[in-house]
């Protein structure tokens, strides 16, 4: 029996276990039991022979507003998560049908493909709050535009999915995200178990590389900052619904 206190939903079909981030009151924020939950699900994936990949999505309007302020994860905990996503031998594909923001795209980026519905948007608003995007850097940078990807860093401006797919953070978006996947999710179940595990390293090689040079710089970072006294107005701030201090 799925137990209603879980922030992750499961369903199978076809080979492809679908996790569902379930937490819609606090918009899937990343609180601490939200990871936990999140990390044991995918590992219960990368266990089971009769899984060939894994669908991550969302219930509500939000697939992930980013790390939750009231009940943060510890850096080391998200680093650990995004790394499992990007290590599990079996194709992980985001699902968006809402709106992604900040630690959010960390998930996203930590994915081997990601389909958005048209009426998806995002933003790294880490800037916003007096943080920076510290941890979520291992997956995005290595599989982003530079140059685009400095514009939303540094603004926290928002951006429509077709600027994602530009950006190198989407696969594909459509009105429909499920036709969009359909072909995707096909041909994975067309596939070799054992060739899309070597497949999928020989494509996370880079990323990986990433994570083992720059893992601990950039948690001790995010440990940092959101200790600092401008991250504590920023994040009263955003909880009050107020413009920062430094805002002009």
């Amino acid at each position: 029996m799925t137990d209603p206190t879980d922030p992750i939903g499961r369903t199978r079909a076809r080979a492809v276990e679908t996790l569902s981030l379930d937490s819609a009151a606090t918009r899937n924020a990343l609180s601490a039991r939200l990871v936990t939950a999140l990390a044991e699900a995918l590992t219960d994936c990368g266990k089971d022979p009769d899984v060939r990949a894994v669908v991550l999505t969302h219930t509500g309007t939000t697939f992930c507003a980013g790390a939750d302020l009231r009940d943060p994860p510890h850096p080391d905990a998200l680093v650990a998560l995004l790394r499992q996503i990007v290590e599990l031998p079996k194709p992980v594909v985001a699902r968006v049908t809402g709106h992604v923001r900040a630690g959010g795209l960390g998930l996203l980026a930590a994915c081997d493909l990601a389909a958005a519905s048209t009426a998806a948007t995002f933003a790294f608003t880490e800037v916003r709050i007096g943080v920076a995007p510290a941890v979520i850097s291992l997956p995005v940078i290595p599989r982003t535009d530079p140059r685009a990807l400095a514009r939303y860093y540094l603004t926290g401006e928002r951006f429509d999915p077709a600027e994602a797919v530009r950006l190198g953070l989407l696969t594909t978006t459509a009105d429909d995200v499920d036709e969009a996947l359909s072909p995707l999710l096909d041909g994975l179940r067309r596939s070799s178990p054992q060739a899309l595990a070597e497949t999928k390293r020989l494509l996370t090689a880079r990323v990986l590389e990433t994570f083992d040079r720059d893992a601990a710089e950039l948690t001790a970072l995010s440990a940092r900052l959101f200790a600092s006294p401008q991250a504590r107005e920023g994040m009263t701030a955003f909880l009050e619904r107020r413009d920062a201090a430094w805002v002009v």
